[in-house]
């Protein structure tokens, strides 16, 4: 009898965990605020960004999530920075920039 109680709290745990983890990608959204790439902004930005192909970039973040700074063109390859909401970096060490 025990063992059944057991076993139907697990199975209603993992019901309650496969039911927030459907719904919780509906719930995204982009950042809040405004995104600056080479002095052009970016409102609410979401999903990634090219930098520059042959000069860094900079890039200013007055969001409130922190952007990731990738080494390759389409937000692949190995992180190579991070710039954080309210800071600036010159240069951007990468070739596109990926922010939720």
């Amino acid at each position: 009898m025990r063992e059944t109680r057991r076993v139907a709290r697990v199975l209603g745990a993992c019901a309650a965990a496969l039911t927030l983890a459907l719904a919780a990608p509906g719930t995204a959204q982009a950042a809040d605020g405004v995104l600056f790439i080479d002095r052009a902004p970016v409102h609410d930005p979401s999903g990634c960004y090219p930098l520059g192909d042959f000069v860094p970039s900079e890039v200013a973040n007055f969001t409130n999530e922190t952007a990731f700074v990738w080494s390759g063109p389409q937000c692949d390859g190995r992180v190579t920075g991070a710039v954080l909401p309210g800071q600036l970096v010159r240069p951007a060490p990468g070739m596109s920039l990926f922010i939720l």
